[in-house]
């Protein structure tokens, strides 16, 4: 699985989730710190990334041009990188099912509560 975290969750993911997702990356690490939505949208398409963000502008880009790419939309409100992590490997069978289904364009994933 082939994530593309947005501007709006850590880059810090990318080391934190290495163990499940080794081939996955953040904006900042691609170049794309000031890129517009639709940049990443184009560049997350043209190289085979799910996009995790939660920013409600890539629901919309999912309506307008459908997919690829796939949508991870974390409906989690301000939250901590560990929260973010938590619900993400709580969530990973899911998450696996939905990039594996072809039909597939959105999933939005609410928290998972920690004991944290």
């Amino acid at each position: 699985m082939k994530l593309l975290f947005d501007h709006n969750v850590s880059p810090r993911l990318v080391q934190r989730l290495g163990d499940l997702s080794p081939d996955s990356t953040h904006v900042v690490l691609v170049g794309l710190e000031t890129a517009n939505d639709r940049v990443v949208w184009q560049f997350a398409a043209d190289h085979g990334y799910t996009i995790v963000t939660k920013d409600t502008d890539f629901n919309d880009l999912a309506v307008l041009l459908g997919t690829p790419p796939k949508i991870i939309w974390l409906r989690l409100g301000n939250c901590t990188t560990h929260v973010i992590e938590h619900t993400l490997r709580a969530t990973w069978d899911t998450l696996q099912t939905f990039i594996d289904d072809p039909e597939a364009g959105l999933l939005l994933v609410p928290m998972v509560p920690t004991n944290q």
